[in-house]
C-alpha cells in the first residue's frame, strides 16, 4: 500500500488566499483528499488546498459552524447535523467522491485468518473474549475501534454488528493510524481500518456474511466486483455559497485523472 501521511497537509501557502479550500474530516478520506489536493495544486498554481483529519463527525461540525468549506466523510450526514445545518441558514450538497472496503485486521502472528460477521459481531461487542473461541490460540482478545466521532465508527456499527452497541470496554483510537500502529504491536489485537491503510505490520482478515460458506479477503478487486461484503462511499459535504470557488477542485476530483487517484491509493473508483 502507498505510505499514508497523517499529518496536516498545507501546500500551496504562498498563493492568494482568496483562492484558498479549507477541507477537513474523515481519516479514511484523508489520504484521498491529500494526494488529490496536491495533484490539483500542482496543475493549478493559482489554487490552494488544506486538508486536515480528526473523524466524519469533526468535519461536519465544522462545515455547521462555518470554519472549514468541505467536510470529508465516511457516513452519510445524521439527521440531527441536517437540523443544525438547516437551523444555521446554511444549503448544502453531498458528492460521492469514491468507495472503500473495510478491513478487519489482526496481529501477524494470530493464527486465524478468517472470521463470520456473526463472529465480527461477538467481538465486538464483547460476547467472544478469546481467541480459542474463533479457532485461535488460547488468548485474550484485544479489541480496538475508531472513536464515536469516526464515520468508520459508525459504518462498522451499522454493517457488521448491525446496529448493536460496542462493548464498553472496547479501546477507542483517535486515528486510524493508532488502531495499525496498536494492532501491529498487541498480540491478541483486532480492529478495522479503511483499505487504504492496510499495511504490512497487520494482517486482514477474510470475511463471510453468508455464515460461513464464503470468506473474502479486502481488495479492490472484490469490492469492485461485489465478492466483498463490507463496502462504503465515501462523501464531500459543501456549502452552496462555496460551490462556484469550489468547483474546479470538485471536478478534478470526479475527473479521470482524479479517479485513477482513487486508484492509486487503494480505494474504489466511481466507475466501480
Amino acid at each position: 500500500m502507498k505510505k499514508i501521511i497523517f499529518s496536516l497537509l498545507v501546500l500551496g501557502a504562498f498563493v492568494q488566499p482568496s483562492f484558498g479550500q479549507k477541507l477537513k474530516g474523515s481519516d479514511t478520506v484523508l489520504p484521498l483528499a491529500q494526494k488529490e489536493a496536491e495533484s490539483f495544486m500542482k496543475k493549478n498554481p493559482g489554487a490552494s488546498v488544506s486538508v486536515v483529519g480528526g473523524g466524519s463527525g469533526v468535519g461536519i461540525a465544522a462545515l455547521i459552524d462555518g470554519s472549514t468549506d468541505i467536510a470529508m466523510s465516511s457516513r452519510k450526514i445524521k439527521f440531527d447535523e441536517k437540523v443544525k445545518l438547516q437551523e444555521a441558514g446554511v444549503t448544502y450538497t453531498e458528492l460521492i467522491i469514491a468507495y472503500d472496503a473495510l478491513s478487519v485486521v489482526v496481529n501477524p502472528s494470530n493464527k486465524v485468518s478468517k472470521l463470520t460477521r456473526e463472529q465480527l459481531e461477538g467481538i465486538f461487542t464483547g460476547k467472544i473474549t478469546n481467541w480459542k473461541e474463533v479457532g485461535g490460540d488460547d488468548l485474550k482478545m484485544v479489541v480496538y475501534s475508531r472513536e464515536s466521532s469516526s464515520g468508520t465508527f459508525e459504518f462498522f456499527k451499522e454493517s457488521v454488528l448491525k446496529n448493536k452497541n460496542y462493548m464498553s470496554s472496547i479501546l477507542s483510537m483517535p486515528a486510524t493510524g493508532a488502531i495499525i500502529q496498536s494492532v501491529g504491536q498487541t498480540k491478541g489485537a483486532i480492529g478495522y481500518v479503511g483499505l487504504a491503510y492496510t499495511h504490512a505490520s497487520v494482517k486482514p482478515i477474510q470475511v463471510s456474511y453468508d455464515g460461513g460458506k464464503t470468506y473474502v479477503s479486502p481488495s479492490v478487486e472484490a469490492a469492485k466486483n461485489g465478492t466483498y461484503p463490507i463496502v462504503r462511499p465515501l462523501y464531500f459535504y459543501y456549502t452552496r455559497k462555496i460551490e462556484s470557488k469550489a468547483k474546479p477542485f470538485l471536478n478534478y476530483v470526479l475527473s479521470s485523472e482524479g479517479q485513477s487517484i482513487v486508484n492509486e491509493i487503494g480505494y474504489i473508483t466511481l466507475g466501480k
